[in-house]
C-alpha cells in the first residue's frame, strides 16, 4: 500500500498563497496535523518513509516518524516536490491574470512563467509511482509531499490524466491510499477524520 500524506499546513498555506517551491515552515496548527496524522498511521506496518524535500514535507515526515515509532531513515525523493509555479509562487489565485488562470485550467501543458506543466508533474510522480510499486507491494511506504503530487498519484491509480486535477480538492494533513496492484487502484482520497479534534 501507498500512504500519501499531504504535509501540515505552513505559514503561506495560512496566507491563502500558492507555495510551490518557496520553503516556508510549519505553523503551530500545521505541527499538531502532523501530530495527528501520525498517530492514525500508527497501526499500520511502516516498511518506509519518503518525504519531499521542501521542508514543510521533511517537518511533517519527521513528526510521522516519531509517532509512528518508525527507526529508520527518512528517505528524500526530489520527484515529490510540489508544482513549479514559478512567477505564480507566494501569490494568492486572486492577484493571478484570469486569462492565465483560464488557460491554465484548460490546457494540462500550459506553463506559469518560470514553472511546471501539470504534464511534466504528473510524468515525475507517475514515474516514482511505478518505481515504488514493487515495494508498496510488500509493506506500506508512507510518502509525505504536496496537494499536486499526490492529485497525480490518484490519477495515475485511477488510469487518468492530469486534467482531473482541477476537479479534485485536498486539505493539509489528508491521508491518501493507493493500492500498487496491476492495475494500481485508488483505496481512498484526502482522509480528514484525524483532524477533527481541530475543528
Amino acid at each position: 500500500m501507498l500512504v500519501l500524506v499531504r504535509h501540515g499546513q505552513s505559514v503561506s498555506n495560512a496566507a491563502g498563497l500558492l507555495v510551490g517551491r518557496s520553503d516556508p515552515p510549519l505553523t503551530d496548527l500545521g505541527r499538531s496535523q502532523a501530530e495527528l496524522a501520525g498517530r492514525m498511521l500508527a497501526s499500520l506496518a511502516v516498511g518506509s518513509i519518503v518525504s519531499s524535500p521542501l521542508r514543510r514535507a521533511a517537518a511533517t515526515a519527521a513528526i510521522i516518524a516519531e509517532a509512528v515509532g518508525y527507526g529508520g531513515e527518512i528517505v528524500v525523493e526530489p520527484r515529490l516536490a510540489e508544482l513549479d509555479y514559478g512567477a505564480f509562487d507566494g501569490r494568492h489565485m486572486s492577484e493571478l491574470d484570469p486569462s492565465d488562470l483560464a488557460a491554465w485550467r484548460a490546457d494540462a501543458r500550459w506553463r506559469p512563467p518560470g514553472g511546471e506543466t501539470l504534464v511534466e508533474l504528473h510524468e515525475r510522480v507517475e514515474g516514482w509511482c511505478r518505481d515504488v510499486a514493487a515495494e508498496a507491494g510488500g509493506g506500506n511506504v508512507v510518502a509525505v509531499t504536496h496537494m499536486s503530487p499526490v492529485k497525480a498519484a490518484a490519477a495515475w491509480a485511477m488510469g487518468v490524466g492530469p486534467e482531473i486535477c482541477w476537479r479534485m480538492s485536498l486539505a493539509v494533513a489528508a491521508v491518501t491510499r493507493i493500492a500498487t496492484t496491476t492495475p494500481p487502484s485508488l483505496v481512498s482520497f484526502g482522509e480528514t477524520s484525524h483532524l477533527a479534534s481541530l475543528s
